[in-house]
């Protein structure tokens, strides 16, 4: 696979430290290939370690297709993965691929992806000094945490029909007038859209009565994280409310953090279902106006909306 002219054979994907990356970035590159042979013997032996860490814990707290979808995809454990080879598995199952990107991707770039069953899928990997917290998206939280969950059908018709109402979204917030109104509108719009997802497919749980604590993970931001899987299970401190769409759109989330409060589904076509009440109360205006706080919007994620080419 190629890559720029001035990168060296192992010097290394990590997080924030990585030549290629930033050069993709100053390029104004979203969408990438993955340069495998740029990835070190550390960024491989970090991958090791978080694999042989996390997976007495998938085991034991993780959704049953979530453990099915890493056996389908024959993730090695001491190897990265290419994602050529989980994309030969994975399409195969739900027609999904993991598509590599420089970085941030604006949401509805990211939304619209999932639509199309592109999912924008970091490269990097955290340092192995910092295994246990990381404030962004690295590989082995997109391939590790996000993709397994990918080749079960009905969790990839939950991504789609998710990124359907995105391009709603931004239908409607393109055929409105202009000015301060709209902004705020486009802007709650995003807002509840964000912490729907971040609820569910980040750190959703979901009834599991065979379990002795009765739920299980399927968020991958649950999944790609030892301390916080057992501990949105088991712990105490965690409270786990019904799905509510009410409650879930206007409920504010931090990242630095376990989460203190986390939704639990009966189904994914609970799941489903959900999605479809979104849909209608974005048509309804009901996501127009939600409560404030967290995650703040910026500005490329509005003019993704606003600016958004789509095709009819």
């Amino acid at each position: 696979m190629s890559v720029t002219s001035d990168a060296k054979p192992g010097e290394g994907l990590t997080t924030t430290q990585s030549p290629f990356i930033e050069n993709a970035k100053k390029s104004g590159r979203t969408f990438i290939d993955q340069p495998y042979g740029l990835y070190s013997e550390a960024n491989q032996e970090t991958w090791r370690r978080l694999y042989a860490r996390i997976r007495p814990y998938w085991e034991k707290y993780s959704n049953p297709k979530f453990m099915q979808g890493v056996e389908n995809l024959m993730l090695d454990p001491d190897r990265i993965p290419r994602l050529e080879d989980v994309n030969d598995k994975l399409c195969a199952l739900t027609a999904f691929k993991a598509k590599a990107v420089a970085g941030y991707v604006p949401a509805y770039i990211f939304f619209d992806c999932i639509r199309q069953r592109i999912f924008p899928t970091t490269i990097t990997i955290r340092d192995g000094k910092v295994l246990d917290y990381l404030p962004e998206p690295d590989i082995f939280h997109d391939v590790a945490g996000h993709v397994p969950m990918h080749t079960d059908t009905r969790f990839a018709d939950v991504l789609v029909r998710f990124g359907e109402v995105a391009r709603e979204a931004a239908l409607r917030a393109q055929a409105m007038s202009e000015g301060e109104e709209r902004l705020h509108l486009v802007e709650s719009n995003i807002k509840a859209l964000a912490r729907f997802f971040w609820f569910t497919v980040e750190f959703g749980l979901m009834k599991n009565p065979g379990s002795e604590w009765g739920v299980c993970a399927y968020g991958s931001g649950l999944l790609s994280s030892c301390g916080e899987l057992e501990y949105c299970v088991t712990s105490p401190k965690v409270q786990r409310y019904p799905a509510q769409l009410e409650w879930v759109i206007n409920q504010y989330f931090e990242i630095d953090h376990y989460q203190p409060l986390l939704f639990v589904v009966d189904s994914f076509d609970h799941l489903f279902g959900m999605v479809d009440e979104l849909a209608l109360w974005l048509h309804g205006g009901k996501l127009d106006n939600v409560s404030p706080g967290e995650p703040a919007i910026n500005e490329d994620d509005l003019k993704s909306f606003l600016e958004a080419e789509i095709a009819e």
